[in-house]
């Protein structure tokens, strides 16, 4: 049984804490320069009462939460009081080092269990973190581990998102089981109230995909009001109420509430007494108890949900700003309560003044009650609920059947097949997924071998009607591929899910998915979020660039090399030949796993002391492949970011550097350059990604005292004389290579694809956009004047 009048003492201080946060941060702690802080204090308030009856009783420590962003002062709260939060942080809330406006879990301190901030990716990764969870056990492993529910605490506003309900597709399409969304329906958003009668089809759909609904909208005093004589009337009117009639009423309070009900349901008899026998006080309190609000009502609804796996999703009605002088009112959202107010409602929590950071302070049961209470609350018996999982072994060398000429989509296909037949570890723990496109990314070896993933086994039904195919899929439990709908932003989050199992679940998973490059940018949201929760994943997107000629300008990507640069714990690369990948994939894979959360605010090499994911820029152009031994030094230049196919002499007049499928073609330019020019270098880059953040590394070491700190490209690039110039070339942003030239102070012309692509064959469209040979011999022409060369072509 619950112990209520401990709970309620607790929303209460949780409420407080959260309030006094946001209002130091704002009107007390010095900021330097004057501006708004900010902080929510009314969206954090409408999900105190839902947040204390799930981390203070229904909760258990196997269970995951997603908080909504704007309830993050009321997440460090409760974690405060859990003793898993700093006073000291919580005083910085929103400053340097202090806790985040939104609940991170790499630079949170506390347990986040999944970031949150961008609104609607935290909803839809709880869903597909259950499904991670079912692939886990299906497997037979984390077998000690209790199932925990997957739990979501959604503003109602947050439901726009779209990506919500193509998480929903997924969810019914894989038999979705112990999820749970608890939708804070305050009915309110930034710029306005919502729409009448949104939820009915809210309601509709979530049934419609198999989900339990319950609606928790009244509270237990409103229940018991509606038993009285003319409570039913009182029913019918607040059920018909208009949402922002409710909100504008409830911030005027008793009095307003007293005139509007009489007015409109005053009838001399029971309902009016019903009205007239409570006090302005006991009627705003009576109309302010939605089921959101009630601690009976929402542990009452929890405990019924524990008993089954379905999933369910609870539509909590509340207030925005409940519990404060900014309740109900339509600019609360990012409203912060004067000096005047936050005194009264000190004076009202019965906290002392200079006290107001006390985790016990104004708590009626007292602090050794609260404390006894705290360390028996079964959500916090297990302590940080962090995993370590055992490192998966990787081989020496990744195997493929080579061939003259392949593309390296092709080779990826073969490297996985290679895996896909063996017995290892490695294989094992590898999950794939992908977006519809699993065949035409060169997958489809790997699902022949390995099957698809199912908790039901289905079998193949072309196969059974033995119809010839080159696809023989079955679904079973066995299966390691996650089939998916034609959703970027799904496949992303499932990335992020797969590539967190290690510390949710203690199981080790090693995730690959593919998809088109240029559609990266359809899911880049959702990239960012997976790994801004340093999720450990290998992304494959392929085809890639113009080189996808006839495709036209929708299917070939030009900004995604920039994007493998820029973001943040995604290690890039982009190989011509299928050696290099193969190179790459091996590394990957022992990347994705390295020991130790990101650490943001160290200063890391390459982050190769802390890991992170991987992004492989591949190809479908089939080009000739080189016939060499990949020795330990050219396997580490590859990795670090490049190579010289052709080391420059000491006299070089121009250098050329390129980066993938147009590999033929500066090979080809290298050579004529070389009748006309001396000593001429021929620079592969297989990661600008790695070189660039290699040099930066570099220079930031340097400026802080590591005198001798050098970079890869430093070092490839000093011998190179002050006159050479540079030319890079890239089936890309030519901004991509273009700051090579800066690293020593070289002229550089760069060379790639800055517009929409042709349709045509790679020839038409390489020499439409100058990243040809010709191309290529025109723009070191102009760089560095050699002998006239015949057939110049002018452009």
């Amino acid at each position: 049984m619950a112990d209520l009048k401990m709970l309620g003492e607790l929303e209460r201080k949780i409420l407080w804490l959260a309030t006094w946060m946001v209002h130091n941060a704002n009107h007390l702690r010095d900021n330097g320069d004057g501006l708004k802080v900010g902080g929510h204090q009314a969206s954090s308030a409408s999900l105190a009462t839902i947040m204390t009856a799930l981390y203070f009783h229904a909760l258990r420590p196997e269970d995951r939460v997603a908080v909504k962003p704007h309830a993050s002062p009321i997440y460090h709260a409760i974690q405060y009081l859990l003793g898993n939060q700093t006073r000291e942080k919580m005083e910085n809330f929103r400053g340097y080092k202090g806790v985040q406006s939104y609940p991170s879990r790499t630079k949170d301190v506390d347990d986040v269990d999944f970031s949150t901030g961008s609104v609607g990716l935290g909803v839809a990764q709880t869903l597909f973190s259950s499904l991670v969870q079912d692939y886990v056990r299906a497997k037979g492993w984390a077998g000690d581990l209790p199932e925990g529910k997957m739990v979501a605490l959604v503003g109602d506003a947050e439901m726009d998102e779209g990506n919500i309900f193509e998480a929903l597709l997924e969810g019914w399409k894989h038999g979705l089981r112990n999820a749970w969304w608890v939708v804070d329906y305050n009915r309110q958003s930034l710029d306005a109230v919502v729409r009448e009668g949104l939820w009915a089809r809210f309601e509709a759909v979530f049934r419609n995909f198999g989900w339990d609904v319950v609606v928790i909208k009244h509270g237990k005093l409103q229940q018991a009001t509606f038993t009285e004589p003319g409570g039913d009337k009182l029913r019918d009117w607040i059920d018909a109420c208009p949402n922002q009639l409710y909100s504008a009423l409830t911030f005027q309070g008793g009095v307003a509430w007293r005139k509007r009900l009489m007015d409109d349901l005053g009838d001399q008899g029971p309902v009016s007494r019903l009205i007239e026998k409570r006090s302005d006080e006991e009627l705003a309190a009576l109309m302010g108890n939605l089921g959101g609000h009630d601690l009976p009502s929402l542990i009452e609804a929890f405990e019924r949900a524990r008993t089954h796996d379905r999933p369910v999703c609870f539509i909590a009605y509340t207030i925005k700003g409940f519990g404060l002088p900014l309740a109900g009112h339509k600019d609360n959202h990012a409203g912060l309560m004067t000096p005047t107010q936050v005194e009264a409602l000190r004076q009202t929590m019965d906290v002392r003044s200079g006290r107001e950071w006390e985790p016990f302070e104004g708590l009626a049961v007292g602090e050794p009650n609260a404390k006894a209470f705290l360390k028996k609350v079964p959500f916090a018996q297990r302590g940080r609920r962090r995993f370590a999982a055992a490192e998966v072994g990787v081989p020496e060398l990744l195997q493929f059947g080579a061939q003259p000429s392949m593309s390296t989509q092709q080779g990826f296909g073969l490297i996985m097949h290679e895996i896909a037949k063996s017995d290892t570890p490695l294989a094992k723990r590898i999950v794939t997924t992908s977006p519809d496109v699993t065949v035409s990314t060169n997958l489809g070896a790997w699902v022949n071998r390995r099957g698809l993933f199912s908790k039901e086994t289905m079998a193949d039904l072309f196969k059974a009607e033995r119809i010839q195919s080159t696809y023989n899929w079955a679904f079973s439990p066995e299966g390691q591929h996650m089939e998916l709908g034609i959703a970027e932003m799904n496949l992303f989050i499932m990335l992020s899910a797969l590539g967190l199992s290690h510390s949710i679940f203690g199981e080790r998973l090693l995730p690959v998915g593919t998809l088109y490059d240029p559609f990266i940018e359809r899911g880049l949201d959702a990239l960012n979020y997976a790994c801004y929760q340093d999720a450990r994943f290998m992304i494959v997107a392929t085809p890639s660039g113009v080189t996808l000629a006839p495709e036209g300008g929708a299917h070939q990507s030009i900004a995604t090399p920039l994007i493998g640069m820029a973001q943040d714990g995604l290690a890039s690369f982009e190989p011509a030949f299928v050696d290099e990948l193969s190179v790459m994939m091996r590394w990957a894979f022992e990347y994705m796993q390295r020991s130790g959360e990101a650490k943001p605010d160290s200063i890391t090499w390459l982050r190769d002391s802390t890991g992170g994911s991987v992004y492989l820029r591949l190809s479908t152009r089939t080009i000739d492949q080189p016939k060499r031994e990949i020795t330990p030094q050219l396997e580490q230049d590859i990795i670090k970011g490049g190579y010289w196919m052709r080391r420059p002499g000491p006299n070089a007049q121009v250098v050329l550097a390129y980066t993938g499928a147009v590999a033929p073609e500066a090979i080809a330019a290298t050579g004529m350059m070389g009748e006309d020019r001396r000593d001429v270098g021929l620079l592969a880059v297989t990661s600008a990604d790695r070189l660039n953040a290699g040099w930066t590394a570099a220079q930031r070491a340097r400026e802080t005292g590591l005198s001798h700190a050098s970079s890869h490209v430093e070092r490839l690039l000093a011998g190179i004389p002050s006159h050479c110039g540079i030319v890079t070339v890239i089936d890309g942003h030519p901004a991509t290579l273009g700051w090579l030239g800066s690293v020593h102070g070289h002229r550089t012309r760069s060379l790639g694809v800055e517009h929409f692509g042709q349709t045509g064959s790679i020839a038409e469209i390489y020499r439409h956009y100058g990243i040809d040979a010709q191309g290529i011999l025109s723009s070191a022409e102009v760089l560095t004047a050699g002998r006239p060369i015949r057939h110049f072509r002018a452009v």
